[in-house]
């Protein structure tokens, strides 16, 4: 079209746009109320879901509105087709967005929600979310009539050299992936590797580890590191963990009082300390005659790795104080040592000419 836009045109364009926000407007209300209500629900995912369509659904009632003045207007074909180009890409570049939104919290929520899944590993939200806008900016592209073909073509030939170039971001990310799919390390777990390290695992990224120890430090460990090192899970295949401490008694002691004190001691310990488990059945094995004691092992039940140091604790105290009262010796060991009395042999003294040429004589 070449006419001139009359008032009635720009009265039905003006009532198209505003139709479009008046819709923007109602439907961001409307979702606002939603959003209210998926909050009082126990799955995580509605709200993800109402989250992004809060974006998404206003945009396309402005697009719709916008499209739709345009296609009152008497714009010429050309100008008509750039106006819904344009239109199009914004909505495909919002729809995008909160794709990569939806998809990365839907992930997020299903890990959090079934053990043995990485609770809060970052890596598969990450890949997911590359993924989601990767296939948004090449619907773009086709959008605005540019060939995808050959740009896929380009990035598969740069993709080898890039891969060889990044040898080891590679390795660490496909290790970590390997990590978290065999689930033999979890964010929270416990670990300890063969190289000295261990703490709690505090995420798992695409290229490292970070674990906290006990003093609070953070260690980060590269995915290829800790997919190759010996490694122990204080937490699989279960979080409950047995101590064992290490005894001796005197070989005056009566064995059978010795067994009975120390389970009343393990037994308030249990029963007061936080991190014991009542319900665990402790143990008292008699394992050793030694040089001046006789060593039995005691076998505590704790609920997590880091309880057992607070355990030991307070039972070496309460079963030391314990022992004392009914008169149970803990000896120390004794070595005896034997000296043999005898003449005592001196050297002979040797003369200054007997000495060889060359020898410093201290004085």
């Amino acid at each position: 079209m070449n006419r001139t836009p009359t008032l009635d045109d720009l009265i039905l364009a003006g009532i198209a746009l505003a139709a479009g926000l008046a819709a923007a407007f109602l439907s961001r209300a409307v979702l606002r109320w939603l959003a209210k209500h998926a909050k009082r629900t126990r799955w995580s995912g509605d709200d993800v879901i109402v989250d992004a369509l809060r974006t998404v659904v206003p945009w396309a009632a402005i697009a719709g509105g916008a499209a739709s003045a345009a296609a009152v207007l008497p714009l010429t074909r050309t100008v008509q087709h750039h106006v819904n180009q344009s239109l199009t890409v914004l909505l495909i570049f919002v729809v995008t967005l909160s794709a990569a939104r939806v998809v990365a919290g839907l992930v997020r929520t299903v890990t959090q929600s079934r053990s043995g899944v990485a609770g809060s590993a970052t890596i598969f939200v990450n890949i997911t979310r590359i993924l989601v806008l990767a296939i948004g900016f090449l619907v773009v592209l086709q959008t605005l009539g540019i060939s995808i073909a050959p740009m896929l073509t380009a990035l598969g030939v740069g993709g080898l050299a890039v891969a060889l170039a990044l040898q080891d971001t590679l390795a660490n990310l496909f290790a970590g992936v390997h990590i978290l799919a065999s689930k033999t390390v979890q964010p929270g777990d416990y670990i300890r590797l063969s190289t000295g390290e261990e703490g709690y695992v505090e995420d798992i990224n695409w290229r490292q580890t970070t674990v906290r120890q006990l003093s609070n430090n953070l260690v980060v460990i590269p995915n290829g590191q800790l997919a190759k090192t010996n490694m122990t899970n204080f937490t699989r295949p279960e979080q409950r963990l047995t101590v064992l401490v290490q005894v001796g008694v005197g070989y005056d002691s009566d064995l059978e009082h010795v067994e009975r004190v120390t389970m009343e001691v393990v037994a308030d310990v249990m029963r007061e300390i936080t991190g014991a488990l009542p319900e665990h059945e402790p143990a008292i094995r008699f394992h050793t005659f030694g040089d001046s004691r006789i060593g039995f092992t005691v076998i505590l039940g704790v609920g997590e790795f880091s309880d057992q140091y607070r355990i030991k604790h307070e039972f070496i105290k309460r079963l030391h104080r314990r022992y004392r009262e009914e008169g149970i010796r803990i000896p120390s060991p004794a070595r005896t040592v034997a000296l043999q009395h005898g003449p005592a042999v001196i050297p002979q003294q040797r003369s200054v000419d007997d000495v060889p040429t060359g020898t410093v004589l201290g004085g």
